[in-house]
């Protein structure tokens, strides 16, 4: 059987979710998951250039991971633990911070995103994942989530701006200073 990309079933402005409950496409959930969906777009942008080996890899990962946190955003039903954010997602991000952060020099000042291509689009990514974070406290503070999500994105926005600052040093752009 072949499966048509269009549906028709949100042609009302309600879509499903896990275990066939339909919501709002307003609904912050929605929002939510959505904010999720655009930082592994604009993830894939960055997939598109010529990246480090190390990195690629890591990316790769990321967006796989990011499709665990949307299927877990949708999914109200925390008794089912398939496709949930868990703790060694997020201990795993923690190693891959501290790795990149040995690379760096610390960091006295603010630094502007941007630098190399690369580097500023991560940044991008970085700016939707703390977007996508909003959402999903937000949903939170109406609908009991798995709070492993909120931890993830926020290290996933931590791990995006130390991966900024190491492509861009590799590629012998220096931080750019905030100055007032």
């Amino acid at each position: 059987m072949l499966l048509k990309i269009y549906t028709k079933t949100g042609d009302d402005g309600i879509t499903g979710l896990q275990g066939n409950l339909r919501i709002s496409k307003s609904h912050p959930r929605i929002s939510a998951y959505g904010a999720i969906d655009e930082s592994n777009a604009v993830l894939g942008i960055v997939m598109s250039f010529e990246l480090d080996e190390d990195i690629a890899k890591l990316l790769n990962l990321i967006q796989n991971e990011l499709f665990v946190v949307g299927a877990d955003l949708s999914n109200p039903n925390l008794k089912d633990d398939k496709n949930r954010v868990t703790s060694n997602m997020i201990d795993n991000l923690e190693k891959y911070i501290d790795k990149f952060e040995d690379e760096l020099t610390p960091l006295t000042n603010f630094i502007l995103p941007g630098g190399n291509n690369v580097a500023s689009h991560l940044h991008h990514v970085r700016t939707v994942i703390r977007r996508a974070e909003t959402c999903i406290v937000l949903l939170d503070e109406q609908e009991k989530l798995n709070p492993e999500c909120i931890k993830y994105v926020n290290r996933l926005s931590d791990l995006f701006f130390v991966l900024g600052r190491v492509l861009n040093k590799r590629k012998g752009q220096n931080d750019i200073i905030w100055k007032i």
